[in-house]
Order: C-alpha cells, then structure tokens, then sequence
C-alpha cells in the first residue's frame, strides 16, 4: 500500500473556465469520448472533403514525447496535423493555441478545450514561466504538441519567420521535433474567409530533428527556430507559390475546380 499514491488531476478543483484555460488541464471520461467523435469526423470531414494526402507518414513519431511544428496560414492547419496520428493519443495531443483568440470567449474556449484539446499560448504574456511548464509536461507526462513557430496566421500564404520562444521551450531536450509542411490550407480556407473550400490539403512530414545538445540561451533558441524553419520550407513544393496565385485567380473568377 505504501507504494501507491493517489495523484488529483492537474486541473482538480478549477471551475470550468479556468480548467479550459490550464496548461495542466487533463482529460477525462466525458472529455475522452468527445475528442473521439469530435477527431473521427474531422478525419472523415478531410478525407471526403480535401482529398487529404499524407506524405512522409513513417516520420511520424509512434510514442510521446514529440512536437510537430508547420506553416501556418488558415484555422484548418491544427486539425490536418493532428489527423494522421494514431487515435490511442487523442487525449495526448495539444495544439498550442493563441489564447487571446480561443480563450476569451467562454463558448468557444470550450470548443478548444473539450474537442481540440488546445492548450493556450498567451502571445503578449508569453513569458519563461509559461514555456517553461509547457517543457514539463511535454517531457514529464509525456504528450505531444501541435506547434506554429511563426506566432500567428500567414495572410499571404507565404510563411512568416519562425520566432526563437520556440527554441526556449526546447533546447537542451531529446524531444524529436518534426517538421510538416501544410499544402493547400491556405487555398481551402483563408484568414479572411468563413467557409472552407473543396481544395485538396496535402500534408508533408519530414523527418524528426533533436536539439538535446543546443544551448538553452539566446543564441541556441535562434539557431533551433532557423533550423525547423529551414526544414520546413525544405518540404514545401516546387511551384508552390505559382499554384497559390493561380488558385486566387481561378476563385476570382467565380471557378471551383
């Protein structure tokens, strides 16, 4: 009996708002069952809907720990990544999500927590402490993370460049990290549009990187942001841009292709 403790979740006691917005908010029975319909219907939703494409899926990491980082220029980019992986993990997948835009309205904060289960970035109060219990818990409990190294949305489809807060919350880890590049998200659904459209999605993983050896200091969490953005775009394929014009053109033009 001695060697048995009893652990309270991390989020024990909270009231429900403050729950969602925990970073050591845990799932549980109800919340389970959510993430399960909540991820089969996206799965079908991206099959059925944008022909979703896999490539590179034996890169993808079989365990936690591991973070996924990619592009990102449309609100479809988390669900396209977190689909591919192995429905065992639900309740061990975070998107890191911008608080100031899933976290403040109780409705949709829910959403986030319940079905996404996001954990929330906040972006002008995103200190050491922050990214520090995001690096425990992804090591310690073990998880995975959904990550978008760029800080927000790409208006123009064209990637942004990956900021070094990244890079603090991993340096000095063996957490694989693995760079996905997103194709075809930002022609289905853009920042300044409702609907998604019937554009394929393409996603493209590349193999795992580690940073255990890098510094945890400034200039070791530059070096990891331009390393993964380096990776990334290294997956992005050629005549990337050219398509994205052509595809802005052809909406224009009132053409669904």
């Amino acid at each position: 009996m001695d060697d048995w403790n009893y652990k309270p979740a991390g989020d024990f006691g909270l009231p429900h708002e403050e729950a969602f917005k925990s970073l050591k908010r845990e799932s549980g029975l109800f919340s389970t069952a959510l993430h399960w319909l909540w991820w089969s219907f996206v799965r079908t939703y991206l099959l059925i809907w944008h022909r979703l494409k896999v490539e590179g899926r034996e890169n993808l990491p079989k365990n936690p720990p591991f973070v996924l980082v990619a592009n990102h220029s449309s609100h479809l980019d988390a669900l396209v990544l977190a689909a591919p992986l192995d429905s065992r993990l639900r309740d061990q997948i975070f998107p890191i999500a911008a608080g100031d835009v899933f976290f403040t309205n109780p409705a949709i904060s829910a959403f986030a927590a319940l079905m996404l289960n996001a954990l929330p970035m906040w972006r002008k109060q995103c200190g050491p402490h922050a990214l520090e219990a995001l690096k425990r818990r992804l090591i310690d409990e073990p998880c995975c993370y959904i990550l978008f190294p760029e800080g927000q949305r790409s208006r123009t489809g064209e990637m942004l460049p990956f900021k070094a807060g990244l890079g603090m919350m991993l340096a000095g880890t063996d957490v694989p990290i693995v760079p996905c590049y997103l194709d075809g998200c930002f022609e289905a659904l853009r920042p300044e549009t409702k609907w998604p459209l019937r554009r394929p999605i393409t996603v493209r993983v590349g193999k795992p990187l580690r940073f255990d050896s890098v510094p945890n200091k400034r200039a070791g969490w530059e070096q990891i942001a331009l390393d993964l953005q380096t990776a990334v775009k290294a997956l992005r394929p050629a005549g990337n841009a050219q398509s994205a014009i052509a595809t802005t053109v052809s909406d224009a033009r009132g053409i669904d292709s």
